[in-house]
């Protein structure tokens, strides 16, 4: 079951006494809450260490300097670490970093770096050169997300990091929200209520305890590779509500824009999926069948006069509200295509030689980030 909270830097002590935090064989016995010691990590103002602990076993024992951390999001991880790197500190005392909770990520980390770190669910890793190295992992996370969004990589909300792959930086707030809302074509189709100033503030905090963008002097993308890492981990297919496959009798390098010019008669937005739009992006053979995604296929249908058919169809109406996968869409001749990473993160989805495409657009996808950011 899990804490509503994790535990705050007043509450160490008890945790501790209690012998709530521990990495077998070592036993953490309390020193001080108040160490003596004061040190000075590189570019930074002198400081002193949270708590000081002596770590025992086999009739063993090594003292460490503690820099505690109530949160363990990957840039207060990697604050944390670069001041046990770069603190002064006795011969006698190693660093030792605290935090709510580990991912496995960040005890390799620690271990490349050779600084300890233990969390409060029982992962860790603790160093003393020459004498103990103790690695433990698998332990689940106790606590909640101090998150402001639950999960800013997926769904409407994950428009927010993939606008920074479309335009690496901004001067402002409201320059990211403005530019979203712009790139979101069923949103300006169908006048649905935009992205708000508050969501994108919060998703850009996420961002930047994420280590994805910075936010001063300008807002930055910082790791394209880790976004598009992270926006495929948290994918989902879209809901569906219907596929409706026809044979229509027009050459099929006609086929985008007849049915364009349909939906334009219609007036509802239409764009072909990702995997019809891989052509625009990888070198890939597909089968002669366009796939488009529509919100309301019962007001396309009518204007199409086409034949409804599993056998040989060549167009495919995909129909679903979901916005992210409009987003940021290619006009070319009037007919919109799916953007590259719309078209990576279907690609993904697939089978071998999908993934293996799915590479070739992803190398597009961060040499056009790289350029823009230079």
């Amino acid at each position: 079951m899990k804490n509503r909270k994790p535990p705050t830097e007043s509450m160490i002590p008890d945790w501790l006494n209690a012998g709530k935090i521990k990495l077998a064989p070592l036993r953490f016995t309390l020193l001080s809450t108040q160490p003596s010691v004061t040190s000075r990590a590189v570019g930074a103002r002198e400081s002193t260490w949270d708590f000081e602990l002596r770590g025992e076993w086999a009739e063993q024992s090594a003292e460490f300097l503690v820099e505690f951390k109530s949160q363990s999001t990957p840039k207060v991880f990697a604050d944390a670490l670069l001041w046990c790197q770069t603190a002064s500190l006795p011969s006698d005392r190693y660093p030792l970093i605290l935090v709510p909770y580990l991912r496995e990520s960040q005890i390799g980390e620690l271990e490349k770096a050779g600084i300890s770190g233990v969390d409060c669910c029982g992962n860790g890793v603790v160093i003393v050169p020459n004498r103990l190295r103790v690695y433990r992992t698998g332990a689940p996370n106790q606590f909640t997300s101090g998150a402001p969004i639950k999960n800013i990589y997926r769904r409407n909300t994950s428009m927010i990091p993939r606008v920074f792959l479309a335009q690496p930086q901004f001067s402002d707030l409201t320059e990211v929200l403005t530019e979203v809302n712009q790139r979101n074509l069923l949103g300006q189709a169908t006048r649905a209520t935009p992205m708000t100033l508050g969501t994108v503030s919060k998703a850009l905090k996420q961002l930047e305890e994420d280590l994805i963008i910075e936010r001063r002097p300008q807002i930055r993308l910082l790791q394209p590779a880790k976004l598009l890492e992270l926006l495929t981990q948290n994918d989902t297919p879209p809901t569906v509500s219907t596929r409706t496959r026809l044979k229509v009798n027009i050459p099929f390098e006609r086929l985008p824009i007849w049915i364009a010019e349909c939906a334009q008669r219609a007036r509802i937005p239409v764009m072909a999926t990702g995997l019809s739009s891989v052509a625009k992006y990888a070198v890939m053979q597909r089968e002669e069948k366009l796939s488009v995604y529509c919100p309301d296929a019962s007001k396309l249908l009518p204007l199409l006069e086409a034949k409804q058919t599993d056998r040989f169809a060549n167009l495919e109406l995909v129909e679903t509200s979901e916005h992210p996968v409009f987003f940021d869409a290619v006009e070319t001749d009037g007919f919109r295509w799916a953007s590259c990473v719309q078209t990576y993160l279907e690609l993904m989805r697939g089978d071998q030689r999908d993934r293996e495409t799915a590479e070739q657009v992803q190398d597009a996808i961060l040499t056009r980030v790289m350029q823009a950011i230079r």
